[in-house]
């Protein structure tokens, strides 16, 4: 049977290529999905990999473009942090990886697909809801998952089919995207502790503090410092490479899984924090307060729905083309100061900024409504609860 397996190279989808065609005799295609954690020498290294494993093909499906303009900035648009706290970096990226195997999977008519979860967090839910949409018709195999494996068994079975690598147990798990790199170890398996220092990919080098220029065009970032970048995806990791040192955007997320219980993940994503942060400062100034109310209620929908598995549900779309339409006057520069640990936004330059000195001052002086104008608004703004207080005062008294 040909398969199509979602393949990263690492324990478990190692064990994956040699389980399904050593011992069940299926044709795998091994599929690598890079959203922007890879360099192209990793990406050179996992092909070579899944060679020698015995894949029958293998095939790198790089989506970093398509998951920026297909999700990443929605994500900018809609200030979206999960628990006003996780921007959402595998949630996100697993949604896009799914994808990308069960259209390679579609493309090159396989009757199955593969993936190398556990049956203990998010990311089987992500997968086989993807695959199910999909691929209706396709098989879903999930050998970890199904054979309950501890890591040494996956180790063992390898090593009887020849496979001898350094296998070692890190002490943190990592998982690299664009969108930010997640953090697992001991510390967060409980409710209580931080992870060390040595824990993040990026440690702090940068001691002295320094001042950066975001330059956002209708929402999307397009310039750093006075760079100018056609591409977000550049501008993106450009401010990665200034604001990473310092050791911002570090923290631990607390959260409802899918399958419903409490889950804890370091991570660190120094980029998508400030741009959020610095995209809601400006928008405080050219948006109206409507504007901005809808718009957090229907993101932190979109938040909710993406971290589930449910960027397919077309109800996405739409949330997408409104958050969208809010943008058309969100241009201007964000000045944000970077210190060791933290960042502080500085102020903003917009033509489209609403506090216009030709209205008004708050707290100092009206040029667009006088005194007597204020008096009648807050009178008729009153009166409905001036009545009802009056209602209530005179039936008590009956």
């Amino acid at each position: 049977m040909k398969v199509v397996l979602a393949y990263s190279g690492g324990l478990d989808t190692s064990f994956c290529v040699k389980y399904l065609t050593e011992e069940l005799g299926h044709e795998i295609h091994s599929v690598l999905v890079d959203t922007g954690g890879f360099t192209e020498e990793e990406i050179k290294d996992i092909e070579t990999k899944a060679y020698e494993l015995g894949v029958k093909h293998h095939h790198t499906a790089r989506m970093v473009d398509e998951y920026y303009q297909k999700c990443i900035r929605y994500l900018v648009y809609g200030n979206i942090l999960k628990n006003n706290t996780y921007p959402l970096s595998v949630s996100a990226e697993r949604m896009f990886q799914a994808v990308a195997v069960a259209d390679y999977a579609k493309q090159i008519g396989a009757e199955a697909v593969a993936h190398g979860s556990t049956g203990a967090g998010n990311d089987q839910v992500r997968f086989d809801m993807v695959f199910r949409i999909v691929l209706p018709n396709a098989q879903i195999i999930t050998p970890i998952r199904d054979l309950r494996l501890s890591r040494e068994a996956e180790i063992e079975f390898l090593k009887s089919k020849g496979v001898v690598r350094e296998w070692h147990k890190a002490a943190y798990s990592i998982n690299k995207g664009l969108w930010g790199t997640s953090v697992g170890g001991r510390e967060t398996l409980t409710s209580d502790g931080f992870l060390p220092e040595s824990a993040f990919p990026t440690q702090v080098t940068k001691k002295k503090g320094s001042e950066v220029t975001l330059q956002f065009v209708k929402g999307e970032l397009k310039g750093v410092n006075g760079r100018r970048f056609k591409n977000p995806v550049d501008a993106i990791r450009r401010l990665s490479e200034l604001a990473s040192p310092y050791g911002i955007g570090r923290d631990i997320h607390v959260g409802d899984t899918i399958i419903g219980i409490k889950g804890r993940v370091g991570f660190e994503a120094a980029a998508p924090l400030i741009i959020i942060k610095a995209h809601h400062l400006l928008e405080k100034h050219v948006l109206t307060k409507w504007q901005q109310y809808w718009k957090q209620n229907l993101a932190e929908w979109y938040g909710m729905l993406l971290h589930e598995g449910q960027f397919l549900e077309p109800l996405m779309r739409n949330i997408e083309t409104f958050l969208a339409s809010t943008q058309e006057n969100v241009t201007g520069e964000v000045r944000v100061q970077l210190t060791p640990y933290h960042f502080q936004l500085l102020g903003i330059k917009s033509d489209y900024d609403m506090m216009s000195p030709v209205f008004g001052s708050y707290g100092e002086m009206n040029n667009a409504w006088s005194g007597d104008d204020v008096r009648g608004f807050s009178k008729i703004m009153s009166n409905q609860v001036m009545i009802h207080e009056k209602i209530a005062e005179l039936a008590g008294k009956k």
